[in-house]
């Protein structure tokens, strides 16, 4: 490992990739969303938000390198932390194929290719794994936000994470990475499935039972089952894939129970 490495990171899922890869002592900055691992982070200074960072937070951390996300991060922002920080590594990942890309990087960037290749190999079967059941494609709507409802496009990571379980986004292609949705459009969309997931928007069961409600109100026949999903799993790259392609997997199963049993039951009127 190179000597000196002083880090911030503003992305929580890279955070805990730090973590994991053994370098919690050359983390001297996050933001306050980086809360995995815990106990870990309890002493590492918070330095805002991912979209709302404190410039001179930052700067009196003398950080060597500041992790950061394209989608994740203000921009000017970043400029900004340019202009002091010597190292900024900007990540962009969008399916897991792009990051195993990102650990190999990581293990070369902070001396800790081993760490990162162990995670990776951990990753590779963990999708092998997924992949091996064979999933026929499910069409499936997952919303991120609610006042206005938003969805995800194709090229995202959580859209690529849930095509590993067969889990389609009825986004389409042409439309932005995180459109705009009205009741109406997801009643229509062909969805067998809506997911509502806990992050950003903390949706809970509540909401599911709702939107299934106003789908019905709307026209929706018949009506996709709503339920909720782990955000976290979903959409954290870095090291949570490992964990992350594991559970859908899992959420899968149950998604197909649960389907079966709502049809049997007349559940999806």
């Amino acid at each position: 490992m190179p000597a000196g490495i002083r880090i911030v990171s503003l992305v929580p899922s890279l955070t805990e990739l730090l973590c994991d890869l053994g370098l919690r002592e050359q983390l001297v900055g996050r933001t306050g969303f980086c809360i995995h691992p815990r106990e870990a982070l309890r002493d590492v200074p918070k330095v805002g938000g991912t979209k709302d960072v404190r410039i001179e937070r930052v700067r009196a951390l003398a950080p060597t390198h500041l992790v950061v996300n394209v989608d994740e991060n203000d921009r000017a922002a970043v400029e900004q932390l340019t202009g002091f920080v010597p190292n900024v590594v900007v990540t962009h990942p969008l399916n897991v194929d792009d990051n195993l890309a990102l650990l190999e990087r990581f293990g070369e960037t902070f001396g800790v290719r081993e760490a990162a290749g162990a995670i990776a190999e951990r990753m590779r079967a963990a999708r092998e794994a997924v992949r091996a059941r064979r999933f026929a494609a499910l069409p499936v709507t997952y919303l991120v936000w609610k006042d206005p409802w938003m969805s995800i496009g194709r090229d995202t990571f959580i859209a690529s994470m849930l095509a590993e379980a067969g889990l389609v986004s009825t986004i389409a292609a042409s439309e932005p990475r995180y459109p705009v949705l009205s009741l109406e459009a997801i009643a229509g969309d062909g969805a067998r499935a809506v997911l509502l997931s806990s992050e950003p928007y903390r949706f809970v069961a509540a909401h599911s039972a709702a939107l299934h409600e106003a789908l019905i109100r709307v026209g929706a026949r018949p009506a996709p089952l709503c339920t909720t999903i782990d955000g976290e799993m979903a959409s954290w790259y870095g090291s949570r894939p490992v964990e992350g392609l594991r559970y859908l997997l899992g959420f899968r199963e149950n998604l197909e129970r649960a389907l079966d049993a709502a049809a049997a039951g007349g559940g999806q009127r």
